[in-house]
């Protein structure tokens, strides 16, 4: 009897633990209201992956950035250029930027999210690259299993072409049943194919049974505005001159586009991160500064966090050369008087 005894107890000790370890310590919707307002980073900095003390992006950069009034970095990563082509090995230079990044961020009292930023690769071919694409998340997830949860892992930016909507549904899956062997309570940031385009809601397909993931939506409409000039953009990149005055059917057009987000959370449960929006430089400032305080005031008025595409590169809101803000874009992100 007494082994009886001892055997029961040994069974539900164990099944508390495992309770335990599969519960979730903090909700996605604390998180999404945690993330509050973000910026993207580094992404395009890169000297700064070989050697983090050479790159433009500086150190100070992180607590000037949470003293502007942001709560989150969106840490852009090229991982597959940090890899290993034959053993998909990511160097030790590479992850010692990250660790920096991580670290320098936490210390600043941010959130960080690591944002898996491989999206053109995936979709030329991810077919090839799925295994490379895993391989990301099966070095990135046990090396940082022991952050605390201000550390959130973004899956795949914006999978599209050949990544299909029905492909991605496959390899999230895959990607999130790899994270969760050494992550179960870390929460995830997914968003749907086409670009992680609103529209395409509808087609991303979760597990249900996980509830620790935040959905990611960008949002760059009207695409005529806001990339105008925009080398890389085929249809827009001879365009000038198209401003955004703020016009109520102007206004109005972004509720309603950002409604259908809204509305698709309500529904299924699940908060919304918008991740990248903004205006290339290439428009005027004014206009530039009054679309983003329109999304921005729109995206919180729905309970989105968000995301400004981005610190440095391009649609810039620090200006390295000059060492300043670009104050009618942070005035605007910050919902400040311009």
């Amino acid at each position: 009897m007494k082994k009886l005894i001892l055997i029961c107890t040994i069974v539900i000790a164990l099944f508390s633990i495992k309770s335990d370890l599969f519960a979730q310590s903090v909700s996605a919707k604390e998180q999404c209201a945690k993330m509050g307002r973000g910026i993207n980073i580094i992404g395009y900095d890169d000297a700064l992956w070989k050697d983090y003390t050479t790159g433009r992006f500086k150190e100070n950069y992180f607590k000037m950035i949470k003293e502007a009034g942001f709560s989150t970095i969106r840490i852009n990563l090229f991982a597959f250029s940090g890899m290993d082509s034959i053993t998909y090995k990511l160097n030790p230079k590479w992850l010692e930027t990250l660790d920096w990044a991580v670290k320098k961020g936490l210390e600043a009292k941010l959130m960080v999210i690591l944002d898996m930023h491989e999206y053109n690769a995936m979709a030329d071919d991810p077919i090839a690259k799925k295994e490379m694409f895993l391989s990301v998340w099966r070095q990135l997830a046990p090396r940082y299993k022991d952050q605390p949860n201000d550390v959130v892992f973004e899956l795949l930016n914006e999978p599209n072409q050949k990544l299909s909507v029905e492909l991605w549904n496959q390899y999230l899956v895959d990607a999130i049943k790899l994270v969760r062997e050494t992550n179960p309570n870390r929460t995830l940031i997914i968003g749907p194919g086409n670009w992680n385009g609103i529209e395409s809601l509808p087609t991303l397909v979760l597990p249900e049974e996980d509830k620790n993931i935040i959905v990611t939506v960008h949002f760059y409409h009207p695409m005529p505005f806001t990339h105008q000039g925009a080398y890389w953009a085929k249809d827009f990149k001879d365009l000038s001159g198209i401003k955004w005055t703020g016009t109520k059917e102007e206004k109005a057009d972004v509720e309603t586009k950002l409604k259908v987000a809204a509305d698709w959370s309500k529904t299924n449960d699940r908060p919304i991160f918008l991740g990248e929006f903004g205006a290339y430089d290439k428009g005027d400032m004014e206009s530039r500064a009054r679309y983003t305080a329109c999304v921005v005031s729109t995206a919180e008025k729905f309970g989105f966090s968000w995301a400004y595409w981005q610190f440095d590169s391009d649609f810039i809101a620090y200006n390295i050369e000059k060492e300043s803000w670009v104050m009618p874009i942070l005035n605007a992100l910050m919902d400040r008087k311009q």
